[in-house]
């Protein structure tokens, strides 16, 4: 169920900042302007590629794999990126396992793409796993990540017996914004939970106060929990299934 809000945190809102780089559209823009209020974007994450000689420590021989999983773009970008650094040219034959179609569509910037080479699933990551059961006796797995990722599918590889390795090909770290110590927001909305750890990196005596906290997924909820911060914008849940609608059902309690 969506968090409810106490009367006492229900002031007026008439700024909030997005915890992610600004886009060229958003929805954001429009609750902006039906609202009067003041949005601004700033990326409190960034990456950052890892060199082919921190992968060559690893002990990963790119050589030795006939499949890729990439479950982003940035992934896709760093494993390219460090195979140009190796001067590897990645076999026609190699099996590409994406994590939706959009990151499929991707591996166009550097491979040719042919549907028999390059599978995709859903956005779940249940539906990428059950594709990979279908090639388990057949491949050799990679999986390209950031030295912050979910476990769930190195997990998922382990327990089932995949051949596979993991290596990180780039790293999520935390942006500089001090420049916004003087800055006051009524909302801060996070999307991670590095992201939380990110305003305390750069503001270790960040008092809530009045300040409305969002939180996408439950993940970045437990991490704005653990951080002992006040929840006051949830997502998703079974009403609210984006983080710009739970924005908005909070506009019409708080600014109504």
């Amino acid at each position: 169920m969506e968090a409810s809000a106490k009367p006492e945190r229900l002031p007026k809102i008439k700024s909030v900042l997005i915890s992610q780089p600004k886009p060229e559209k958003s929805p954001y823009f429009d609750i902006a302007d039906k609202w009067n209020i003041e949005v601004d974007f700033r990326k409190f994450i960034q990456v950052e590629g890892v060199d082919a000689k921190e992968v060559r420590k690893e002990k990963v021989n790119i050589k030795d794999y006939d499949a890729i999983i990439f479950t982003s773009r940035n992934a896709i970008d760093h494993f390219f990126r460090v195979c140009d650094e190796m001067r590897i040219t990645m076999s026609q034959d190699t099996r590409y396992f994406c994590n939706s179609e959009a990151i499929a569509l991707y591996l166009q910037k550097y491979v040719q793409y042919r549907k028999r080479k390059v599978f995709f699933s859903n956005g779940k990551i249940e539906d990428l796993q059950r594709l990979l059961l279908k090639y388990k006796k057949k491949i050799n797995v990679l999986l390209p990540c950031s030295n912050v990722h979910k476990q769930d599918l190195p997990g998922f590889l382990e327990k089932n017996n995949f051949s596979y390795n993991t290596a990180v090909f780039y790293r999520t770290v935390f942006s500089d914004i001090t420049d916004l110590a003087n800055t006051t927001y009524d909302a801060i909305l996070f999307f991670s939970p590095i992201g939380v750890k990110s305003l305390f990196h750069n503001f270790p005596d960040f008092q809530q106060k009045q300040t409305r906290i969002g939180a996408f997924g439950p993940a970045t909820k437990k991490a704005v929990e653990e951080a002992g911060l006040t929840l006051d914008i949830e997502a998703p849940t079974s009403e609210v299934p984006s983080m710009t609608m739970a924005l908005e059902n909070y506009l019409e309690k708080s600014n109504t």
